[in-house]
């Protein structure tokens, strides 16, 4: 299975008065490990921007297991779960330094135009990249 990671060191402005990650930081970290694995594979989220495109989110699960703290060195792990034509999930682990496990995600994005928000297929717009994610899911 191919799984793209990115470090990601906790800072003191996203932890909260107990001292650890405010949940909703960690969806920042789901967004650098989504953005390392697009890039990994030889392509750009800003690029699919470029020409009219956006993935919003359709749909996010997470579960906290053990708290990150400031001054630590997260890794998120991320590959693709399931893609489909105009939509793909992606999976996560956040990791502490000693692999413990800190969260496990999953998030469903769809490809829409940017004006409109129109449904489009990634093999319409970008087929190299399209049949990359298919090549990666297959292989799993």
């Amino acid at each position: 299975m191919f799984t793209s990671e990115a470090k990601v060191e906790v800072r003191y402005g996203e932890t909260d008065q107990m001292g650890v990650v405010y949940h909703a930081n960690y969806i920042v970290y789901l967004e650098l490990g989504r953005t390392q694995l697009i890039h990994d594979l030889g392509y750009s989220y800003a690029e699919l921007e470029d020409i009219g495109y956006v993935s919003p989110v359709m749909d996010l699960t997470i579960s906290y297991k053990a708290a990150l703290r400031y001054g630590q060195t997260a890794t998120v792990r991320t590959w693709i779960e399931k893609h489909e034509r105009v939509r793909t999930t992606y999976g996560y682990e956040i990791l502490h330094e000693d692999g413990t496990v800190a969260a496990t995600a999953s998030s469903v994005h769809a490809l829409v135009t940017k004006e409109g928000l129109r449904p489009v297929a990634l093999k319409k717009i970008a087929p190299d990249w399209h049949d990359t994610y298919a090549k990666v899911v297959k292989q799993q």
